[in-house]
């Protein structure tokens, strides 16, 4: 599931890969862009921006990318068998003379003036990982709506840019909150951590293979992807439920006996479908 961290490792990649190299290949598999060639343009770099990438060639192009739940990129020597998915999944693919960079079952691409990148992503908040963070900005901008639910005040990314499904609950857990607490109910002292604590968290997994945030080393998480499995706190069964309208599957756990606050009545509905991933 990529959130902020996932999508630094992502971008870093494509940097490693491709900077300062001239494109002998290129095929975009999406209708808008199905005749756009940039072989002989030069890859300046791949930037993240919360959970966007955005990736700007020579000549003031950037190319923007979007991983939602499952997109991919994936780097290969030439030659190498791509692993990614399906060939109908490829939607990017961008080619080098020692590697090749190939963008599977990608929900955003476009094209933009680097000078306009802005259009993408300027509604952002304060990037957890990027030159922009500012603590304060993104409190101010969680706590602007009090009676927001916590858990979608964080995962709004107008908020503060990098939190997702599983760094939701983690964080919850980890100020002892429910995530349908009101924002404007949470004590000032919980709300003061809040924008930090997130931070740290995604600063010390972005170059680690699989996500940690209990600093234990036989327990990854501590309530996320853990559903009726004991508190590693107290013990108490963690619980699952949705969270949000309805449009997006939003499994969201916590521990009702470590988080203080509301929380849906349990329901055979609210199970997810399977045991989320929580290494990717």
């Amino acid at each position: 599931m990529p959130e902020g961290d996932t999508v630094w490792q992502a971008a870093r990649r494509l940097h490693d890969a491709l900077a300062g190299q001239v494109l002998t290949r290129s095929d975009f598999r999406v209708p808008a862009y199905a005749t756009v060639d940039l072989t002989g343009r030069t890859v300046l770099g791949t930037t993240p921006r919360g959970k966007h990438l955005l990736t700007r060639f020579d000549g003031g192009l950037t190319l923007h990318t979007h991983l939602r739940m499952e997109g991919a990129w994936k780097i290969y020597g030439n030659g190498g068998r791509w692993k990614g998915g399906p060939g109908h999944q490829i939607r990017a693919i961008l080619g080098t003379a020692d590697r090749t960079a190939v963008g599977y079952r990608l929900q955003v691409l476009e094209f933009l003036r680097t000078g306009e990148e802005e259009h993408a992503v300027g509604h952002l908040g304060p990037d957890l990982l990027g030159p922009d963070w500012n603590p304060g900005r993104a409190l101010a901008n969680l706590l602007a709506d009090p009676a927001r639910q916590l858990g979608e005040a964080l995962l709004d990314q107008r908020n503060l840019a990098g939190i997702g499904n599983v760094y939701k609950s983690e964080l919850c857990f980890l100020i002892g909150a429910t995530p349908w607490l009101p924002v404007g109910a949470l004590p000032a002292d919980r709300a003061a951590k809040l924008p930090e604590l997130a931070k740290r968290l995604l600063e010390v997994n972005r170059d680690r293979p699989v996500r940690r945030t209990t600093g234990l080393r036989d327990q990854d998480l501590f309530v996320y992807g853990r559903a009726f499995r004991p508190c590693l706190r107290c013990r108490t069964p963690i619980r699952v439920a949705e969270q949000g309208d309805g449009s997006r599957e939003r499994p969201t756990y916590w521990c009702p006996a470590c988080q203080t606050g509301p929380a849906p009545a349990p329901g055979p509905h609210r199970t997810p479908r399977s045991r989320p991933r929580t290494g990717n």
